[in-house]
């Protein structure tokens, strides 16, 4: 049974669900993908800043059927293979121009991914943290991202207890857990970021902690803003190789998502610079080649940023 953590997809810190310019762009999305969406998930630093204007907002939308929200084979093939696909969208409302990143799978995949069964920690390390619910078309549906929500976090702790102490305060458990899947990913985020997360939902983070207590293959309690956890050495001498492994394959899946997304993200290689530059404040200049032969050049162009220290 998955444990009750009903405020993980009610984040609105900002009351942006209210905003006019988030309806807009819902409506128009849904439109363009044939009414095949199901839900509609914010998150991101426009979700805690409650000001959908403030950079890219950042989207989920969870189709019932790839087909049905493409109607073009390609795209859907593309997005079943590795999901997820990203894609850009912008509309224009009183308030602006409204710029976002808009993510596409399905509620499947996405109920897949979120859950203990699915190794790689793209989502259920993504998922552990608050996000907003903002759309669903019924009551089945939100309840499955509700469920698959919930599922993540109780995920995320499953798997990255066993290579954390045995016990301390919440929020360095939450700290350390999302920093263990932070670097299973091409990160532009300096060091501490998973803190700074931490502590912008504190409550959050307490309160889904003390929902799981009790309810992982292994003891865990919370008390007093504190855990204590009895992990089987067993499980501790597996965690390293199963992290260093996740590490392995988010890296290098991250790399297939980022060349995907030259081919679905208009305007893709800006968008990346962009995000490079936002969080790393270094100068991104994508040369002529890599515009012109993506696929022969991105290599060596992403190996001399790595070097650079850009992203981890």
């Amino acid at each position: 049974m998955t444990p009750d953590t009903s405020t993980s997809g009610d984040y609105d810190p900002g009351g942006l669900r209210q905003h006019p310019a988030l309806a807009q762009v819902i409506e128009e999305l849904r439109a363009k993908h044939h009414d095949a969406i199901a839900g509609v998930i914010v998150y991101g630093s426009c979700l805690r800043s409650g000001d959908p204007f403030d950079g890219l907002l950042d989207l989920y939308l969870l189709c019932e059927d790839y087909r049905d929200a493409y109607r073009r084979p390609a795209l859907a093939l593309a997005n079943r293979l590795l999901p997820p696909n990203v894609f850009y969208a912008e509309t224009r409302s009183e308030g602006g121009t409204l710029r976002c990143k808009v993510t596409l799978i399905s509620l499947r995949d996405f109920g897949r991914g979120c859950g203990r069964a699915w190794f790689e920690s793209y989502l259920w390390g993504r998922f552990a943290q608050p996000v907003l619910l903002a759309w669903s078309r019924d009551e089945s549906s939100r309840m499955a991202i509700e469920d698959a929500l919930a599922n993540a976090s109780h995920t995320l702790l499953e798997r990255s207890l066993p290579a954390l102490p045995a016990s301390g305060r919440v929020v360095d458990l939450w700290e350390g857990a999302l920093a263990l899947s932070y670097n299973t990913e091409l990160r532009t985020e300096r060091s501490g970021r998973a803190g700074e997360l931490v502590r912008a939902a504190e409550a959050f983070y307490q309160h889904t902690a003390q929902a799981l207590s009790g309810s992982l293959s292994f003891p865990f309690d919370v008390y007093d803003g504190r855990y204590k956890s009895e992990v089987p050495l067993s499980r501790r001498r597996l965690s390293r190789p199963a992290w260093f492994a996740r590490r392995l394959q988010g890296k290098l899946l991250s790399v297939l998502r980022l060349i995907k997304a030259l081919y679905t993200f208009e305007g893709g290689l800006d968008y990346i610079a962009w995000k490079l530059e936002r969080h790393s404040g270094q100068t991104v200049v994508i040369p002529d080649s890599v515009r012109r032969r993506p696929l022969l050049h991105l290599w060596g162009f992403f190996w001399g940023l790595y070097r650079r220290g850009v992203f981890k």
